[in-house]
């Protein structure tokens, strides 16, 4: 996997999986553009520590001003935009809430960062990759969308709605070569599943574990490779896929 002289942008990279995606990116010499509404300070220093080139932005996915300054600013310092990795979700703050009890505002936000926020960036993003004839769109999804997150609505069906623009989004674009596709991760161990599971998290994990074929508990290192093969040149006949990295637990 080689990716000198490319660029990527990763979103909600200020910690946890993005954080991560852009330091490996940086360590097979990717430019890496990283974006978060938190301060991306802390992931630039690792980029840079690679020895890489990178840009920190804050970006709101959800405005089109805020994601197309932040596609304005790569291109202006890199000069071309080759993989995106729709990373930024609503997940740690959501709630875990009976279907019925759930909040409308909360419903909407979910929907607006996890879903809104793929279309803003592509938007952003794209026109880029369209002038090169190339280009690579990784959005991430979660084993929520097929197999089902009780009390968590809002983030199951905002999950499977990202396995839907992959497709829609992989139709519409191979004909510029183009590909867009999906990794859904099982439960990982990161700073927002102790957010969203609190206390039950170990409960949780447990559970979780016990139903893939491989019986271990997902870390950030276990998504990474998914994401750069579909970023990288080896992938480049592959759109429209979601790619399960859940330990085996559903067969697709």
């Amino acid at each position: 996997m080689d990716f000198e002289n490319k660029t990527v942008v990763i979103t909600g990279a200020a910690r946890g999986l993005g954080q991560e995606y852009a330091r490996q990116f940086a360590r097979l010499g990717a430019n890496v553009a990283v974006n978060d509404v938190r301060d991306c300070a802390e992931t630039l220093k690792l980029i840079e520590d690679e020895g890489a080139k990178g840009l920190a932005a804050i970006t709101d996915v959800t405005d089109s001003v805020s994601t197309k300054r932040m596609a304005d600013a790569v291109m202006e310092k890199f000069g071309r935009i080759d993989v995106l990795v729709n990373n930024a979700a609503l997940y740690g703050s959501l709630s875990m809430t009976p279907f019925d009890k759930l909040d409308e505002d909360e419903w909407d936000a979910a929907m607006n960062v996890n879903v809104k926020g793929l279309w803003q960036c592509a938007k952003a993003c794209v026109p880029a990759m369209k002038d090169q004839m190339s280009g690579s769109i990784i959005n991430i999804s979660s084993l929520a969308a097929v197999y089902g997150l009780p009390n968590c609505l809002h983030y199951t069906a905002s999950k499977a709605a990202v396995i839907g623009v992959t497709r829609g989004l992989a139709r519409e674009l191979g004909r510029y070569n183009i590909r867009v596709n999906s990794v859904a991760p099982n439960v990982v161990n990161t700073d927002a599943t102790g957010e969203i599971f609190k206390d039950k998290k170990d409960k949780i994990v447990d559970v979780t574990t016990a139903q893939q074929a491989i019986r271990r508990p997902l870390e950030t290192e276990d998504i990474v490779g998914s994401v750069l093969f579909l970023g990288s040149d080896l992938s480049k006949l592959t759109t429209g896929q979601t790619l399960m990295v859940d330990g085996g637990t559903v067969f697709l």
